[in-house]
């Protein structure tokens, strides 16, 4: 189908460099150059169905190849998308994985809504135990999670559906640092924290509030060490993504990016209301898109983050 996208292109550094001024204040010189492409979507893509015939998928994750990993939460899998276009089963008992990613060296790491625990997946879809309680009460249901280039964990840890009886005083985000036992809660002042990633130079981590509305942008100012928190959207968001200029792809009826001035730049409109999406293929240049009962994917401009 053909591909409906919105557009904006606000002035920014991005886009400006002022070159000169004369002595008296006035500008003399001023040349234009630009390093975003028209669209971040490539000219003509279509967005096409990668798969369906899912209960709900989400989580998505591109190993060092480009293919993609992703969860369908309610039939309890993990499946794998080719980039030939064949899917495969990783695992038919995934504890409720929601959220999956890749560390630096490759392992698959996923956040178990429903084994209430983060774990580490072999290539035969084994799961290993990472962390499953905080301060001996297990964990609500963790639901998205992003791991930075020292190994550490990032996840939140909120609770869909019932939410009677939930074991620990509320949503909250935690750290897990590299080689540890025991979590750290970083973020407690949140109604729902669901997606979360951060900058692959370790300078900014972002979560989304899903329950509040909004998106938050943080500086690490260390291994798990927050400051400068600040409002980046206006919008909360199930899953999100990164690519390589550092905007940030929030979704909700459709996908919306923001660069990181926190600027809303282009609007990508979905047939199907999206959960989570990344950057897959070969070239990290194809978005793939979880919504629903649906797999998409998408010819894009740019490279993914990750």
């Amino acid at each position: 189908m053909p591909v409906t996208t919105s557009r904006m292109r606000p002035l920014s550094v991005r886009a400006l460099t002022l070159c000169g001024i004369a002595v008296l204040g006035l500008l003399s010189a001023c040349t234009t150059t630009s390093t975003m492409p028209a669209s971040l979507v490539a000219p003509g893509a279509q967005m096409q169905t990668a798969a369906t015939g899912f209960a709900f998928t989400e989580g998505p994750a591109a190993d060092a190849l480009g293919h993609v990993y992703f969860s369908d939460i309610p039939n309890n899998r993990i499946h794998i998308l080719r980039n030939n276009g064949q899917l495969e089963t990783l695992t038919a008992n995934s504890n409720g994985s929601n959220g999956l990613f890749f560390d630096n060296r490759w392992r698959l790491f996923a956040a178990e809504g429903g084994g209430a625990r983060i774990s580490r997946l072999s290539l035969r879809g084994d799961a290993v135990p990472v962390i499953s309680s905080y301060q001996g009460n297990a964990f609500n249901s963790p639901n998205d999670l992003w791991v930075d280039a020292e190994g550490g964990i990032y996840f939140t840890d909120p609770r869909y559906g019932n939410e009677t009886g939930v074991p620990q005083d509320g949503y909250h985000v935690y750290y897990l640092p590299a080689g540890a036992s025991e979590a750290i809660r970083i973020i407690d002042d949140m109604q729902r924290p669901n997606g979360i990633i951060g900058t692959r130079d370790g300078s900014t981590l972002y979560v989304a509030d899903h329950g509040a509305g909004q998106t938050f942008a943080y500086t690490l100012a260390g291994p798990g060490e927050l400051t400068d928190k600040r409002l980046f959207a206006a919008q909360g968001s199930d899953g999100v993504a990164l690519d390589e200029n550092g905007n940030l792809y929030l979704t909700s009826s459709n996908i919306s990016v923001y660069n990181p001035a926190g600027q809303l730049i282009e609007t990508i409109e979905v047939p199907l209301a999206p959960a989570n999406l990344t950057f897959g293929g070969p070239n990290r240049d194809i978005l793939t898109i979880t919504a629903r009962t649906t797999v998409f994917t998408l010819q894009m401009n740019v490279r993914g983050m990750y």
